[in-house]
C-alpha cells in the first residue's frame, strides 16, 4: 500500500495515529455509517462535508480534499475579492482557488448523540504540498502553543460564554428572504428577564437547557453550570479548564450543537454580542486564563500569602494589556461586538486590570496566596473565532514574559481609570491589528494582511448600509 498524505507530510503525532486506530474501531463496535469532518473558518464558523464510512478511512490516510474558496468569504458568504485573481489573498498558492487538504485530528473525534451513527471530526487545512495553510486559523493557534511550551509553559483556560435562547415563530425560508445576507428569523422571548440568577428563571426553560446540557455532556465537553443571566433567555454556559487546543476545540463545538439542536427543537439560539431585541443585555465571553509550568504547578499563583500574582502572571497580564487594542479584532471581530462596551455595563470599556472586579478588562480571579488564581479577560465577543481568541491571548502574554512589561496599578474603579479606551467600532480595532509589529511578527504578514482585508471588506459594507437609526433620524425631518 502506497503511503498516504498524511504519513508521507509527517502531519500527525504518535498520539494521533494511536487514536485513529482507537475510533476506527469504535466506528466498527459502533456501527457508525456517516462522520462529519469539520474546519473552522476564518470567522470561527464550522464548515465541512459528511463522509460515507468508506470514504472517511481513506481520509484517514490521504486527507479530504476542500474549497480554499471558503477563505474568500465574508460573513454573509458573499466573495470579498474576485475569485480568481492572481495572488488574490496576498500567497501565489491561492491563484485559482485551487482545493487545499482538510487534515483530520484524531483526538478531537466525537460520536453525535442526536443524530443515528454519526460521528464528528476536527482538522486543519493544508496545501497539497503539505505545508500549512497561513490562513487556517486552529493552526495559527497551534503556533503560538508551540512557541508556549518552547519556553517552559503549557496554557491552560476556561470558558465562560453568554447567549440568547429565543423561541422561533417563523424561520423566514421563502426565496424572497434568501439573499447576502438572508432574513433573520422571527423569533420571541422564551421567558422575561431581570431577574439575574434567578432559579424559576432557569426553570421555565429547562426543557431546552436540559436538551442541551445532556448532549454536551453525552459528547465529553467539561460543562460546569448553567446560569440564567440578565437579559429575557439569555443564558450563561461555563466549562471547567481544559490545556491547550482543547478550549477552542470545546467552543467551537458547543457553539455548534447549541444552534443546531435548538433550531432542532424550535428554538433559535444566538452569538451576536447585542441583538436588535427589546430589553436585551449584551453578551460576552469571558475566557479564564492561566499558564502550568514544567512542574505542573500554576506559575500564575503568588509563592507568598499576601502575594497577588506571581511575577510571571504580573508580566503576562500585562502583556494583555499592552496588546489588548491590536487584538480586538481577534477578540471581538464583529461590527456588533464594540456596541457591548459601555461603562457600568459589566463590559469593560477601557484597558484596565483589578483584583475581583467585574467591571475591568482583567480580573485578576483567586483570593491572595490561592493555588488557583488565575486572569479573566472579559473582552470577549460571543461570537469571536476561538482560535484566534486564545491565540491572541498567548502571543500578548509571551510578549509581556518576554519584555518583563508591568501593568501599572490596579483600577479600583475600572470606569473612571485614567486608562486608553477600548476601540469603538470594528473600523479602529482594524487600524491597531493592521498595524501591530508583535502579530505580523507571531502570526506572520501574510495572516495579518489577509484577516485585515477581510474585516476592511466587512466594515465597508457597514458603512455603505442604510440603517434603521438614520431612516428615523433623517426621513421626516429633512
Amino acid at each position: 500500500m502506497t503511503e498516504g498524505f498524511i504519513a508521507r507530510h509527517g502531519l500527525w503525532t504518535d498520539e494521533q495515529r494511536t487514536a485513529a486506530d482507537r475510533l476506527l474501531s469504535e466506528i466498527e463496535q459502533k456501527k457508525l455509517r456517516q462522520v462529519r469532518i469539520a474546519w473552522c473558518d476564518q470567522h470561527g464558523i464550522l464548515r465541512g462535508k459528511t463522509l460515507e464510512i468508506p470514504h472517511f478511512r481513506s481520509v484517514l490516510r490521504q486527507g479530504k480534499d476542500f474549497q480554499t474558496a471558503t477563505l474568500i468569504f465574508d460573513t454573509t458568504n458573499s466573495p470579498v475579492v474576485p475569485p480568481f485573481g492572481a495572488d488574490a489573498l496576498g500567497d501565489s498558492r491561492m491563484t485559482g482557488l485551487p482545493d487545499g487538504v482538510l487534515v483530520p485530528d484524531p483526538l478531537t473525534f466525537k460520536v453525535l448523540p442526536w443524530l443515528e451513527g454519526t460521528g464528528w471530526i476536527l482538522s486543519e487545512l493544508h496545501y497539497r504540498s503539505g505545508e500549512r495553510v497561513p490562513f487556517d486559523t486552529r493552526g495559527v493557534l497551534t503556533e503560538q502553543l508551540t512557541r508556549l511550551g518552547d519556553e517552559g509553559f503549557e496554557y491552560v483556560s476556561g470558558i465562560e460564554m453568554e447567549f440568547y435562547l429565543t423561541r422561533l415563530v417563523d424561520p423566514m425560508l421563502g426565496f424572497e428572504d434568501s439573499g447576502y445576507p438572508p432574513a433573520p428569523p422571527k423569533v420571541t422571548a422564551v421567558g422575561h428577564g431581570f431577574q439575574y440568577l434567578t432559579e424559576s428563571r432557569g426553570d421555565e426553560i429547562e426543557p431546552i437547557l436540559s436538551v442541551l446540557r445532556d448532549n454536551l455532556v453525552e459528547l465529553g465537553l467539561p460543562l460546569s453550570t448553567i446560569e440564567d443571566e440578565w437579559g429575557p433567555g439569555q443564558v450563561e454556559f461555563t466549562f471547567e479548564p481544559l490545556t491547550g487546543k482543547a478550549t477552542a476545540d470545546a467552543a467551537v463545538l458547543a457553539r455548534t450543537v447549541i444552534k443546531q439542536l435548538a433550531r432542532r427543537h424550535g428554538y433559535h439560539a444566538t452569538f451576536m454580542a447585542r441583538p436588535a431585541l427589546p430589553n436585551a443585555f449584551s453578551s460576552g465571553w469571558h475566557l479564564h486564563q492561566s499558564l502550568r509550568s514544567s512542574a505542573q504547578a500554576n506559575a500564575f499563583a503568588g509563592s507568598a500569602p499576601d502575594e497577588l500574582l506571581s511575577p510571571t502572571g504580573t508580566q503576562f497580564m500585562a502583556g494583555l494589556l499592552e496588546h489588548a487594542l491590536a487584538c480586538s479584532v481577534l477578540t471581538t471581530p464583529t461590527v456588533n461586538g464594540y456596541k457591548r462596551y459601555r461603562p457600568d455595563s459589566f463590559a469593560p470599556d477601557r484597558i484596565a486590570w483589578a483584583e475581583e472586579n467585574r467591571g475591568a478588562m482583567v480580573r485578576v480571579a483567586g483570593a491572595r496566596g490561592d493555588a488557583n488564581t488565575h486572569l479573566e479577560n472579559r473582552i470577549g465577543d460571543p461570537a469571536a473565532n476561538p482560535y484566534l481568541y486564545l491565540a491572541s491571548q498567548i502571543a500578548s502574554g509571551r510578549d509581556g514574559l518576554r519584555r518583563g512589561l508591568d501593568p501599572g496599578a490596579s483600577a479600583d474603579e475600572p470606569y473612571l481609570a485614567a486608562a486608553t479606551a477600548l476601540p469603538a467600532t470594528l473600523e479602529q480595532a482594524v487600524g491597531h491589528f493592521s498595524e501591530s509589529k508583535l502579530l505580523r511578527a507571531e502570526f506572520g504578514e501574510a495572516f495579518v494582511d489577509y484577516l485585515t482585508m477581510i474585516k476592511r471588506h466587512e466594515v465597508s459594507r457597514f458603512n455603505a448600509a442604510v440603517t434603521d437609526w438614520e431612516h428615523r433620524e433623517y426621513f421626516e425631518v429633512y
